[in-house]
C-alpha cells in the first residue's frame, strides 16, 4: 500500500482566528482548497494537510458528536529538523493563544513539547535522532 497524501480533518471554531495562529506559527495554507467554511493548513506540501472546517461544514461528514475541546480525540504529532525548532514553534504557539497541556520530554534519542491550539486541538512537536536510540 502507498499512500498518496494524508488529510487530518479537525473542527474550529473561529476560521479568522485559526488562520492568524497558524500563520503566526510559521504555517501556510493552500488557497485552492480554503474558503469561508475551511482552511487547507500546509504541513508538508504535497503530502500532509490539515482540514481545519467550521463546526457547521464539519457536522456534515459524521454523525457523531463534535468534539467541543474539552475531550482527547486525536493527537497530532509532527516531526521537525531540530530542537531548536520544536522549541521555536511551541514557543510561538504559546505567545499567540495556544496552551500548554503537558511539559516537555527528552528521552536522548527523542525530544518533544506540546500545546493545545486554540480550538483544543493537541499537538506534539517532535525532533528524533535515530542514531542515538538505545540498543
Amino acid at each position: 500500500m502507498n499512500i498518496k497524501s494524508i488529510f487530518v480533518n479537525l473542527p474550529v471554531n473561529d476560521l479568522n482566528r485559526t488562520r492568524t495562529f497558524w500563520t503566526k506559527l510559521g504555517f501556510s495554507f493552500n488557497e485552492q482548497f480554503s474558503d469561508d467554511k475551511a482552511l487547507c493548513l500546509v504541513l508538508n506540501d504535497g503530502l500532509i494537510y490539515s482540514m481545519l472546517i467550521t463546526h457547521e461544514l464539519f457536522s456534515n461528514f459524521t454523525n457523531r458528536p463534535i468534539s467541543d475541546g474539552t475531550t482527547t480525540q486525536v493527537l497530532t504529532a509532527i516531526q521537525v529538523e531540530s530542537r531548536e525548532e520544536v522549541d521555536r514553534i511551541v514557543k510561538l504557539a504559546l505567545e499567540n493563544g495556544g496552551t500548554r497541556y503537558r511539559e516537555a520530554a527528552d528521552h536522548g534519542w527523542i525530544y518533544y513539547d506540546c500545546f493545545a491550539d486554540p480550538d483544543g486541538h493537541q499537538w506534539e512537536v517532535m525532533f528524533s535522532d535515530p542514531n542515538q536510540i538505545p540498543k
